[in-house]
């Protein structure tokens, strides 16, 4: 099995800049960026879309919410682990995040709607039905939102492909909240 590096500004020169400013925004440098730090242009590109992935129209339980579908659907631990505390940490519901972790329905019709359109878009890679865009339409949300899951989409792949292949190990920071395949195996929704 290949083992990935787990960077440093020291040893990857090229990505210096890049885990300098993850360091001064987070505190210390998380494990998928000091790993995606092996190739710089990745580690650019995931931070890049994170910032705008930031700037849509979307609330930050609404942002949470398309990530950690994602993050449950493709399995992966560490991402699921670090955006239960990152969504602790933006004071989303817990009742909102322990609905995500176990992959059930949310008490929000709303935000319901934008879950399961998460889902959809996930598990179809895109080939959603009318009826998915009507139902999310319908719930209040807009063409723009439909853009918005795809974004999410995608920078989720880019994190947990990352996560999968190098086997990131998890952070002490998202230990206390660490997410375990079997969660995923028990929840099929």
């Amino acid at each position: 099995m290949t083992t990935f590096d787990l960077h440093t500004a020291e040893t990857a020169p090229e990505a210096k800049e890049l885990i300098e400013g993850a360091q001064k925004a987070y505190g210390f440098l998380p494990n998928l960026l000091a790993t995606m730090a092996e190739a710089p242009a990745l580690l650019e590109g995931y931070m890049t879309l994170a910032t705008i992935f930031d700037k849509t129209s979307l609330s930050p339980t609404e942002r949470q919410i398309i990530l950690m579908v994602n993050n449950r659907l493709n399995g992966c631990t560490y991402c699921m682990s670090a955006h239960t505390a990152i969504s602790k940490a933006q004071r989303v519901p817990d009742d909102v995040i322990e609905a995500l972790r176990d992959g059930t329905e949310l008490a929000d019709p709303k935000l319901e709607a934008l879950r399961v359109f998460a889902v959809r878009i996930n598990e179809s890679r895109g080939w959603v039905e009318q009826s998915d865009i009507d139902v999310l339409l319908a719930a209040g949300y807009t063409q723009r939102t439909v853009f918005e899951v795809i974004l999410g989409t995608a920078l989720k792949v880019m994190s947990n492909y990352t996560n999968h292949i190098a086997r990131t190990p998890l952070d002490k920071a998202f230990s206390a909240v660490e997410w375990s395949p079997a969660e995923l195996a028990e929840s099929t929704r």
